[in-house]
């Protein structure tokens, strides 16, 4: 597998690879309405969206995530997502560190973000794409159920959280053969909420 990271467009959003331009945009969308990130284990809501922005930047330049500003149709800044984790040798990559502004969630924008994520990583060659969250954020584990993304289980005491108490972690994936089915259960997603 070799990811590549591009910026990544569909009618309903655009993803560009995080750079320094995209700081503003996202720390004014992030630091509007700190309860987006109650279940991130990032304290934002302590050290600001910069602090999480440079960690994003360093990992982006070790080679281990590729981060995504989130743009809505009217070029305004939503959100992010990532490629995280990323496993060349195995073929592997996470999509995570997803948040969006309150007007854009139960919106297009995210089906529409997953599917170039998607497509994009198994156009690259991922094998699997895998999903976490905590378990206790039943929003984003119904998105991940809508989205098709199989429930593979809980990782008990799996991280801490940014209070300093431990995490279970609910996994979800969606490994190549499913795509094609998936990717069409996506594309009916986002027409239905046009």
């Amino acid at each position: 597998m070799e990811l590549t990271a591009k910026t990544l467009a569909h009618p309903k959003v655009r993803l560009e690879p995080f750079e320094e331009r995209h700081r503003k945009g996202l720390t004014e969308a992030a630091e509007a309405d700190l309860s987006i990130f109650e279940h991130m284990p990032f304290p934002i809501d302590k050290q600001g969206y910069s602090f999480w922005f440079d960690l994003m930047l360093q990992e982006k330049a070790a080679g281990k995530w590729i981060p995504y500003a989130v743009i809505a149709p009217n070029g305004k800044i939503v959100g992010q997502s990532c490629f995280m984790h990323i496993r060349p040798a195995d073929a592997g990559v996470e999509i995570g560190a997803t948040w969006y502004a309150r007007a854009a969630q139960g919106t297009a924008i995210n089906p529409a973000a997953k599917f170039l994520l998607l497509d994009h990583a198994f156009a690259c060659g991922a094998e699997r794409v895998d999903f976490k969250t905590d378990e206790r954020n039943a929003r984003s584990r119904a998105a991940l159920l809508k989205l098709g993304a199989r429930f593979e289980g809980i990782f008990l005491r799996h991280m801490r959280r940014r209070d300093g108490t431990l995490r279970d972690s609910a996994y979800y994936s969606i490994i190549r053969e499913e795509w094609p089915s998936v990717r069409q259960r996506i594309e009916t997603r986002i027409a239905a909420l046009n």
